[in-house]
This record gives C-alpha cells, structure tokens and sequence, in this order.
C-alpha cells in the first residue's frame, strides 16, 4: 500500500499528499471495498486545494460521479446545524447551559413529537450543550426500541449516546427562539456565507437529474429520496464542493467568535462506550482514553499526532460520508460516497493522505476491508486501537 507521511517539523503545517498517486490508490481502495462512486477533497491552510471524483453516480447509465453532483450529506448535517446554532450563541439568542423549560413556550411534553416524554421530568434538565454534545442520555433514534417510543438511556448529562432525537428537540429551540425556519436559517447564516450554491436542507427542483444514485452493501440500488423536512439530524444535500468549502471555513473560523470556536472544539465529555453505534448499550472502556476521545459541540474530539483533530461522519443505506479536520495546520479532508461500503476504505485513505492519525477507526465502524475477522457479529465488544495510539 502506497503511504503518503506529511512532513512534519517545528514551525511547519502537515501538508498531504495530493495528485496522480492519490488518484491511483484511491481508485484501488474503491475496488478493493466495492465503492462505485466517491469525491475526495483536500484542504491545507484552510483553502481546499484539491478535489477529485472518482467512479459513478449512477452505475447503469454509466454518468460519471463529479464534485459537482447532488449527493446526500446524512448526519454531516449536524456538523452545519451545529456551526449555526454556535452563531446563535454568539449572538446571546441562545445561551449552552439554559435549561430547556426557559428555553420553549411550554413543555417539551407538549408538543407532539416529544409526548413519549410525559411522565419523565428529566427532559427539564436538558440544555443546548447536552443537546449539542450527545449528551442527553436520549438514544439515537425511538425507532430502535421494541415499543418505538422515546426514552431515556441515561440520566442528562452523564454519558455520550449518540442522539439524533436531541437534535431534534435543540431544532425545535431554535426555531422557537429566533422564529425562523430551519431551512432558511442554514440558509442565511452557512451555504450563503460559504458559497454552497447546491446545498439545501430540502429538495429542490433545480437538483433533479443531477443527484447520484446510492448502493448498499450488496450492491442494491437506493434511490436518492427528495426530503420535503429540514431536520438538523440530517436531511440536507450537497455536494463535495460545497462541504468542502464549509469545512475550510470552519478550519479558518469564519463565521464564529475565537470564543465560540474554541468553545465548540473543547472536550465536553470523554467518551467510554466501545462503538459508537449502538453507544447506548451498557458497558464501559478506557482503550480511547489515550487519544483523549471526547464529545465536542457538533463534533467528535480526539488527540492526533498532527495535534487536535475533529471529525464528522454522515452515514445512511447507501451513503458512507466522512470529514476530518486539524485545527493547528487548518488541513483536512472530506469525504462523500454512494454507497454504504466506503466506511471500509476511508481509515486508509486518510492514512495515504495524513499519514499516522490515530483515527479512532474501530469506534467509528471504519473497520478495513482487510480486516474482515473485526466484523464479525460474535467477536464482541473489545475495542481494537491502532499501534502507537494506545
């Protein structure tokens, strides 16, 4: 396997490797993890400076994936969503640590959605920052209990469990408080201010024809779905450009106070949970505490060899999308596929590009294509941390 080190020396960035050589592994990993389609971008110094697609947005029709094309962003929404609502709080129209009940018109309870709630007075402690941090103790989504009702895994506060529910709710927040909608505040306030001319929390009609098609793991074609909701868990579409150009401005910090940002990429709890999917299952590990993994505000933390780093992953049937960033070089890469394989080449192409980062890989479900034995559903839940990253 190719790797690519960045050069590393007092006062110099990590800059990666970009260019033909790039382009033939990336084509190889794809082959070698069965992904039909992908866009790579690079940033180094907070400007992107190189993009490349590769593969098909639709196999059968034979149409070229491009860095233009309309791909599903899946929970890299949460990433924007989470810029804007730092914006917010920048702006003192939403405070982290005000507690909910002074933050709706009335209880949580009341409003339709939330009414599983009802009987249970911990949602009241429940602030932006838990929301924000996937702290509530919320789990993921109701669906994936038996009753398919919402609960708590546990108390507010205490543990990370990934939560696209508490997204939902700081959702609800916002637009109470600022009486705007969703869709036209990610608007306004991220895909203007970054030039994402082909990104919206809905469909639109100008997208058709140029949106890619989605495989699962078997191959199986999945249409792309056109969201009539903006949901801050996850219904915006963009493209490599777009993101590409949002996550260089979040690596330069435009758009937020040096207090925000430093705010928003501040440990606010280290995470214990041996996956992060499902992280409301029992059970407890200290294999990460080495790197320092943490829930930041919007973002997953962790300590690198190319100094801090966050990252955010966006992943649905037949969408594996991942970007990660290095604050003190402003580098980073984002990653945009069609198909629910990539997650098993994206540890490796990051390692072509970066070299060495201790990605916290096996948490995050990136286990290699060549590790299929990490797979498998009886090996159980001892965590698996790369050489030197312990």
């Amino acid at each position: 396997m190719l790797i690519v080190l960045a050069a590393l020396c007092a006062g110099c960035a990590a800059v990666p490797q970009r260019g033909p050589d790039v382009d033939a592994d990336m084509r190889r990993l794809m082959t070698a993890a069965g992904v039909p389609g992908l866009t790579l971008a690079v940033i180094d110094h907070g400007q992107v400076v190189y993009r490349q697609a590769y593969g098909h947005a639709d196999v059968a029709a034979a149409r070229p994936l491009r860095t233009d094309t309309i791909m599903y962003g899946a929970s890299l929404t949460k990433a924007a969503f989470a810029y804007m609502v730092m914006q917010l709080v920048d702006e003192q129209v939403l405070a982290l640590d005000a507690p909910l009940p002074s933050l709706l018109s009335k209880p949580l309870p009341d409003y339709p959605a939330f009414a599983d709630l009802r009987d249970d007075p911990r949602w009241k402690a429940l602030t932006p920052r838990m929301l924000l941090s996937h702290t509530s103790g919320l789990l993921n989504w109701r669906f994936i209990n038996d009753n398919r009702k919402l609960d708590f895994k546990y108390p507010p506060g205490s543990r990370y469990v990934y939560s696209g529910e508490g997204l939902q709710i700081l959702q609800l927040v916002v637009e109470e408080r600022t009486g705007t909608p969703l869709q036209t505040l990610m608007r306004q306030r991220v895909f203007e201010r970054f030039g994402m001319r082909n990104t919206s929390m809905v469909w639109r009609d100008d997208f058709s024809g140029r949106e890619t098609v989605h495989y699962g793991g078997n191959g199986a074609v999945i249409a792309h779905q056109h969201r009539s909701r903006a949901r801050a868990a996850g219904s915006m579409d963009t493209t490599l450009d777009d993101y590409a150009s949002f996550m260089a401005g979040v690596l330069r910090g435009e758009g937020l106070s040096a207090r925000a940002r430093a705010e928003m990429f501040s440990p606010q709890m280290a995470i214990v949970s041996p996956r992060q999917f499902p992280s409301h299952w029992p059970g407890e590990t200290a294999a990460y505490r080495g790197i320092g993994l943490a829930a930041g505000l919007g973002w997953v933390l962790y300590d690198s060899p190319l100094g801090p780093a966050f990252f955010k992953e966006g992943n649905d049937d037949g969408t594996n999308n991942f970007a990660l960033g290095f604050p003190r070089t402003q580098s980073g890469v984002v990653m945009l596929s069609n198909s629910s394989n990539a997650d098993r080449m994206f540890l490796l192409a990051v390692e072509n590009l970066f070299g060495r980062t201790c990605l916290p890989w096996y948490w995050m479900g990136y286990v290699p294509y060549d590790r299929p034995e990490l797979r498998a559903p009886d090996r159980g839940a001892q965590p698996v941390v790369s050489p030197g990253c312990e």
